[in-house]
């Protein structure tokens, strides 16, 4: 699809290949953790699909951490496209937290009760910092030529920036929307400039993972949280 002459962009949302750090169930962060051979297994099986499909990219934009630029890089290489690293996409900065694991989080005492605006991890980004950050990376999607964009990031700052595109604020309840990113899942949306309208075409799409052999799909390790 040439979506320039249609006049509208279209993003692909990418979260990474597993990670060591999500093999070992860890909140990562902004640590930088790499990809395990799972992970590069699950990157190259969408490298793979994308070629199949024809699939056309004037960009490719990455966080610059290595699981997601390593992620970025596979499948640049394979569809012949330039990658550009940008620090807005990194993770959400979890302080304190960074590096624990799941068994270690449920040890620390949280307080019963917290808000958008609190920190994460003491001094890490609280989810309104978070939003804010998804909305300033989506802006600058905004201010590129019309085209086709890969954009490949991690599941905290890719659930926000969805928040962002389809107008939910947050609140107070933890247990509010969220949008699931599995291990190299992605979501597909096209922006109407001229109507500003969003529209959704696939999320947490990982057909790729399913259909590939070598990739053991049924793990939980493809659901931490971030």
């Amino acid at each position: 699809m040439n979506v320039t002459q249609k006049g509208m962009y279209q993003f692909v949302f990418l979260r990474h290949g597993e990670s060591t750090g999500n093999a070992e169930s860890r909140w990562q962060g902004q640590a930088d953790y790499p990809l395990t051979q799972r992970g590069r297994e699950q990157a190259q099986a969408l490298a793979e699909r994308w070629k199949e499909e024809g699939a056309q990219f004037d960009l490719v934009i990455s966080s610059a951490l290595q699981r997601a630029r390593e992620t970025a890089e596979i499948v640049a290489s394979a569809l012949n496209v330039r990658v550009e690293l940008d620090e807005l996409w990194l993770e959400r900065n979890a302080g304190e937290f960074e590096g624990l694991t799941a068994e270690e989080m449920r040890q620390i005492p949280h307080p019963p009760y917290s808000t958008p605006y609190d920190a994460v991890g003491g001094d890490g980004e609280g989810d309104w910092e978070l939003f804010l950050r998804a909305g300033k990376a989506l802006h600058d999607l905004m201010k590129r030529p019309m085209g086709s964009y890969l954009v490949v990031s991690h599941g905290g700052l890719l659930n926000q920036l969805m928040h962002a595109i389809v107008g939910i604020s947050h609140h107070a309840d933890p247990s509010g929307v969220r949008f699931r990113f599995d291990n190299t899942a992605f979501a597909r949306v096209f922006y109407h400039p001229h109507l500003h309208r969003w529209v959704i075409d696939a999320l947490n799409d990982r057909a790729h993972v399913y259909s590939a052999k070598s990739v053991k799909v049924k793990s939980g390790r493809d659901r931490d949280p971030e």
